[in-house]
């Protein structure tokens, strides 16, 4: 999975941006960040599918708004925590 995200990463300010996600939506349900990475990569493809291509207009968003789209897509995705 690393590899394949790593191709679609080109650069850091999408990286830095995965992580702000999977950070801020771990500090909002309490638990830890790998436990949302793997839920974004390995129980669903949302890092992939969502997140990195929706870079370009999710990161005009504000934080709360941000957090609150992808786990609503998530919820959508049948993705629990």
């Amino acid at each position: 999975m690393c590899s394949q995200l790593k191709e679609e990463i080109q650069n850091k300010e999408v990286l830095e941006f995965a992580i702000f996600c999977i950070e801020n939506i771990a500090i909002k349900i309490g638990v830890s960040g790998e436990i949302v990475y793997a839920a974004l990569t390995e129980k669903s493809n949302i890092l992939k599918n969502y997140i990195v291509p929706c870079y370009e207009s999710l990161h005009t968003q504000g934080k709360e708004y941000i957090v609150d789209d992808i786990m609503r897509v998530m919820e959508k995705e049948g993705v629990k925590l």
